[in-house]
């Protein structure tokens, strides 16, 4: 197989800073010697890579962005691309790293204390610690301000009751972000492993990011102490604010594994020879609109996602704005690794090939944080000026 580029058909990589591209071209080697190939192993035992994870702290890839607390401080470009390296992988992978990142050590940086922060981040950047989010439940997904989680102020601290669902990393995990309600307000909650009424359960039987530990995480009567809360921030717009950070990395992240599946079948349809060996696949017509389409779908989502950087960078990124850029990508990336495993016939369903394994997850990031029917009405929200969620 040829040397993996991405796609660079309208020159895009002119436009990012030589920084830029050398926390890229690093990520790059680090995913193609070192992750790449414990990838069919682990996808078929259903098993998380945990070696890897030390290597994610020296690579700088856990907290990225936060400026201070052993973490990188780097620009939102460049972490978009190393997002983008990541899934290139795999989703789970990517994954990992952006819950740390966005949904872990976020809310603690934008949200916690100072004691908070110098506790649990250093700790979070070096991988000492892991942390899940816990947002979802159950019976509430799409609609988080439906949770059933409650919290209620004891001497001491705060009790929590409640289950949460579809946890990313929950039982590798050594802290969690728990959302509950307290006297009806949305109030985020550090909740360490080993706490009393507090357990994790792991969600089998997946055939979409096999590579990812999901979880479930249980709190019966789980008392934390009162320094446990976090203080600066209360109702939605707290895990919502950390959803935005997340879902900015996967639409980066998701262009990652587009673009895996289309440098799988454009090398494969060079070289596979049809019809009695006249020519390659390449050669007929159908297969080089299928090549152009995904072309076409990568190059836009390129654009929208630098374009997305562009404005976080300068501080004018609004949630609006993410929704568009992880409604619209995710759906290119699910397509092509469609028409990628289209063009493998029968070898796109092995796992030789990563173009199954890209496809079946995609299915979940095209539905996890923020289902493309949800961003949609959030897009139309905006336009429009009319709430049509209800």
């Amino acid at each position: 197989m040829a040397l993996y580029e991405s796609l660079n058909y309208m020159e895009e990589e002119t436009l990012f800073s030589e920084e830029e591209l050398m926390v890229r071209n690093t990520v790059r080697d680090f995913v193609t010697k070192e992750v790449l190939p414990v990838l069919q192993e682990a996808n078929r035992k259903e098993e998380f890579p945990k070696h890897l994870i030390p290597r994610f702290a020296t690579m700088g890839l856990l907290g990225s962005t936060i400026q201070g607390y052993d973490c990188p401080g780097l620009g939102h470009i460049a972490y978009g691309l190393l997002m983008q390296e990541l899934e290139r992988a795999d989703s789970g992978i990517r994954s990992f790293c952006s819950v740390q990142g966005a949904l872990v050590m976020y809310p603690i940086f934008a949200y916690g204390s100072e004691e908070q922060k110098k506790k649990y981040l250093p700790k979070l950047a070096n991988a000492e610690l892991i942390g899940c989010f816990g947002l979802t439940e159950p019976d509430a997904g799409s609609n988080p301000g439906g949770m059933l989680t409650r919290a209620e102020k004891v001497k001491g601290g705060y009790k929590i009751t409640g289950n949460k669902m579809w946890i990313t990393n929950g039982c590798v995990s050594d802290i969690a972000i728990v959302w509950a309600k307290l006297d009806g307000k949305v109030r985020g909650f550090i909740v360490e492993k080993g706490t009393e009424g507090f357990t994790t359960s792991t969600m089998k039987g997946k055939f979409s990011l096999r590579v990812s530990v999901t979880s479930e995480l249980h709190l019966q009567n789980c008392v934390v102490p009162e320094q446990n809360i976090l203080p600066n921030i209360e109702g939605l717009k707290g895990p919502l604010g950390c959803l935005t950070q997340a879902r900015y990395g996967i639409a980066w992240g998701v262009l990652g594994a587009a673009n895996a599946c289309y440098h799988t079948a454009l090398n494969y349809a060079k070289e596979r020879t049809i019809f009695e060996k006249e020519k390659p696949l390449a050669a007929y017509q159908l297969a080089q609109a299928k090549l152009v389409k995904m072309v076409q779908e990568i190059t836009k989502g390129q654009l929208l996602a630098l374009q997305m950087g562009k404005l976080k960078e300068a501080g004018r990124l609004q949630p609006h704005h993410v929704s568009l850029a992880k409604m619209n990508n995710c759906r290119v990336a699910l397509d092509v690794a469609r028409d990628a495993r289209d063009m493998l016939g029968a070898n796109g369903i092995i796992d030789e090939y990563p173009v199954i394994r890209h496809m079946m997850n995609l299915e979940t990031v095209n539905t996890y944080e923020g289902t493309e029917d949800i961003h949609r009405l959030v897009v139309g929200q905006e336009i429009t000026g009319i709430p049509a969620f209800r």
